[in-house]
């Protein structure tokens, strides 16, 4: 049997940087566990616009959609703001998504006990949270057409159209379920049905859906009394389901209550491939940090566990994706700390190199 085969793109800014640690984890499953992959590297974002005059080449695309997951860095940074939106690095990022058609975005936010002081919130409040955003990725307002700058009279207009059939509600729906079903049986779907005709849409076909789920408890809710609840008891939810731009307001919050940004992975799924596993992407939820790019600062933590989620999702492999996130909770709870997790005066931040030590470690300890 072939080995599992993975394509990754570092892209931009911190990019390079976690995504080395990630490699040498990878370098750690095959020499201590026999698990080996085929890795291949290539550009993306403000990298591939230098090289093709670009953000995502052709023969990049074609490379994505022949390997069994894409594990990529952060694209973008200040030196590509005066592009043209169409060459702007974060295109290629979108077209991966769509062309892909990754329409199941998954966003755990995970309260480590160790960072529970962390976050904003009262520690009683996020300490032991665990909830999964399900967000639905290539549909919605993002790509809705008509959308644009027009003139109308004497002043522009700009427009963006938010729409939705039913067999993308539909799949976004099914992917929520069967997440639920492997966790607690528990999925709030949040909308906007009281003022806009396409939540009223996303209601019905989420409700016609959960009735081949009867084991699982669904509930609805609207979008903005969803942040509200996220931000006063969010342990209440498990999963919770939603649009491509409500899920990307709910899962930045959601992402916030964790306490740090650059811990959070992300997997990007789409429909089954010829060997029964999803077409995949996988990402940190952070940005390109480009302000601290090169320092040997940035936390690989997110990269790190974005691969954790590959092992589960695209190789089958959750027990490995289990010691891999259990050996980060290992480090943090040994107070091992990056500069963007320092919180008590006369800790020492680690580098981004130094928490991947620490980390492999760790993994060491737990054969």
């Amino acid at each position: 049997m072939p080995n599992p085969s993975l394509l990754i793109l570092a892209g931009d800014g911190i990019g390079p940087e976690v995504m080395a640690e990630v490699k040498r984890i990878i370098d750690w499953f095959g020499a201590k566990r026999g698990m080996h992959f085929d890795v291949t590297e290539d550009l993306v974002g403000g990298a591939a616009y230098d090289r093709h005059g670009t953000p995502l080449h052709d023969d990049t695309m074609a490379r994505a959609q022949a390997v069994d997951a894409v594990l990529l860095g952060a694209v973008g940074g200040p030196k590509y703001d005066n592009l043209d939106f169409s060459v702007k690095p974060e295109r290629g990022l979108l077209r991966l998504r769509k062309e892909m058609d990754l329409f199941a975005n998954l966003r755990p936010a995970q309260c480590f006990d160790a960072l529970s002081d962390f976050s904003s919130l009262k520690k009683e409040v996020v300490a032991g949270l665990d909830i999964m955003i399900v967000r639905e990725l290539t549909s919605g307002v993002y790509f809705g057409e008509p959308r644009g700058i027009f003139q109308e009279g004497n002043e522009r207009v700009g427009i963006n159209t938010q729409r939705y059939t039913e067999s993308e509600i539909d799949r976004v729906a099914r992917a929520a379920f069967e997440l639920a079903m492997r966790r607690n049986r528990k999925l709030c779907s949040m909308e906007k049905a009281n003022v806009m005709e396409s939540g009223i849409l996303w209601r019905e076909v989420v409700t016609r859906v959960g009735k081949d789920y009867p084991e699982v408890e669904l509930s609805h809710m609207y979008a903005d009394a969803g942040a509200m609840q996220l931000t006063r008891w969010p342990k209440q939810f498990d999963v919770i389901v939603t649009d491509n731009l409500f899920g990307d307001l709910l899962s930045d919050l959601a992402a916030m209550l964790t306490g740090s940004l650059g811990m959070l992975p992300s997997a990007s799924l789409g429909a089954p491939m010829a060997n029964g596993r999803p077409k995949a992407l996988y990402e940190p939820v952070h940005g390109s940090a480009p302000d601290i790019a090169g320092q040997g600062k940035a936390n690989p933590i997110a990269c790190i566990l974005s691969f954790a989620m590959a092992l589960r999702y695209s190789f089958d492999m959750g027990d490995e994706a289990d010691r891999l996130e259990k050996a980060v909770e290992r480090v943090l709870a040994d107070g091992v700390r990056t500069a963007d997790l320092l919180g008590a005066e006369g800790v020492a931040p680690v580098s981004t190199t130094g928490m991947g030590d620490a980390i492999l470690a760790a993994l060491d300890a737990s054969l």
